[in-house]
């Protein structure tokens, strides 16, 4: 078992740069094994969810290399079982993506009842509707579903509520079959986008990504694709919220600030001096945090994924906040740690939550409890005064490569320690 010990209580100082955006990456390899041909991808975060899906992909059949840093060969020539691995596919939601290339490819696929994070309730009924749709039968198991599937068909699908995760899936699937398919309400972040241009490149016809309806023109066979993986927008709000709580002077580059205007306008309001170039956002000490409220919202609304960095933020404004958590029940949970560590936040229901502020923030020992608030909790331990330790750290390492590697040279006292 590893933890971070942390010394916090001091301004960083640097330029750190982002890497390749997770929820970006996961649903491109998904969409790799949608072609038998080879796909290869470049600016791939090397992060433990990258890994974990590549395992469930092996043992698929499918030829997963690692060539160099970020950069991985895939090639679905064959499939040697249709079965998604019982030891792997539970740990991580996105494993459902595969369903489509499986079903499209083999006709059949068995999916264990997916896990990941555990933040709220994310059902699977919407991929059991959404793949219903075109065409396949499902049938529900103890403890997994098959879905098989003689002839799937083109559909005209209507999300009951915006799922990136389920917009990506059914995106899959319409380019694997030849006619047009229509999905309404459907999410318009910059990875399905990406993920749009990487099925145009494989031959599908794509249309309407970035906006709330996606028309697809399935290929009769998909081609093989290059693809550079887009920079991480959640890692550039959980810098830049480190460096505005630590009152630090931080450049964040190789980013992109296009996609990340909403949480800008947030920052501005809390009073954070920020300049922002093509490929950089430039964060500066402020005289002063203002108090303000925080709601999150689907794209290109506030990111749900830096809402916990926010929150420690906020911790430190003066004046009391109020955080609405829109998208996940109990994404809110993680705020007891902060309370334990000096926080002053009142927890109203599992969606809302005032903070007052400032609160100075003391070391404490700590666990991660999932990706995101795994950060934040760093950001706070590296507020507080004193010595912190973060432990189940492997929730950290999930979505971010080497981060106190990083935050090291920003001049962050942060040790990963064995035990």
């Amino acid at each position: 078992m590893e933890t971070f010990r942390i010394v916090g209580g001091k301004p960083l100082k640097g330029e750190i740069a982002v890497v390749g955006a997770k929820n970006a990456a996961l649903k491109l390899f998904a969409a790799a094994a949608a072609t038998s041909s080879e796909v290869v991808l470049t600016n791939v975060p090397e992060i433990a969810d990258v890994e974990r899906l590549a395992d469930v992909m092996r043992e698929l059949g499918v030829r997963v290399e690692n060539t160099a840093h970020g950069k991985y060969s895939i090639k679905a020539e064959s499939f040697t079982t249709t079965s998604l691995s019982r030891e792997h596919a539970p740990k991580i939601r996105v494993s459902t993506l595969l369903i489509g290339p499986l079903l499209a490819r083999k006709g059949k696929v068995t999916l264990p009842h997916p896990g990941g994070c555990a933040i709220g309730k994310r059902p699977i009924d919407i991929f059991v509707e959404g793949f219903t749709a075109f065409g396949a039968k499902v049938e529900e198991g103890e403890d997994a579903l098959t879905f098989t599937a003689k002839k799937l068909h083109p559909a005209r699908f209507v999300f009951p509520f915006v799922s990136h995760t389920a917009t990506e899936a059914f995106m899959i699937i319409a380019a694997s079959i030849p006619g047009k398919t229509e999905l309404v309400n459907v999410a318009m972040e910059p990875e399905v986008v990406q993920l749009a241009g990487m099925l145009r490149q494989m031959g599908a016809k794509v249309k309407g990504d970035g906006t709330s309806v996606i028309a697809i023109e399935g290929a009769e066979k998909l081609k093989g694709a290059k693809v550079k993986v887009m920079p991480d927008r959640i890692e550039v709000g959980a810098f830049a919220a480190l460096a505005a709580a630590t009152k630090s002077d931080i450049k964040i580059t190789r980013c992109d600030p296009k996609t990340f205007e909403v949480p800008l306008a947030y920052l501005a309001k809390i009073g954070v001096p920020v300049e922002v170039g093509e490929d950089w956002i430039r964060v500066k000490p402020a005289r002063e945090l203002k108090a303000t409220n925080v709601t999150t919202h689907e794209y290109p609304g506030f990111p749900t994924d830096i809402q916990a960095p926010f929150t420690v933020l906020l911790t430190q404004a003066e004046g009391e906040s109020l955080v609405h958590e829109t998208i996940f029940e109990g994404r809110l949970f993680f705020t007891d740690k902060l309370n334990a560590m000096g926080a002053k936040i009142t927890l109203l229901d599992p969606h809302r939550a005032i903070v007052k502020g400032p609160t100075p923030l003391r070391g404490k020992a700590v666990e991660s409890p999932d990706i995101r608030a795994g950060l934040a909790l760093v950001i706070a331990a590296l507020v507080a005064e004193g010595e912190s330790t973060i432990g189940n750290i492997y929730q950290i390492d999930r979505g971010y490569e080497r981060i106190e590697e990083r935050l090291r040279a920003l001049g962050a006292d942060i040790t990963r320690v064995s035990q």
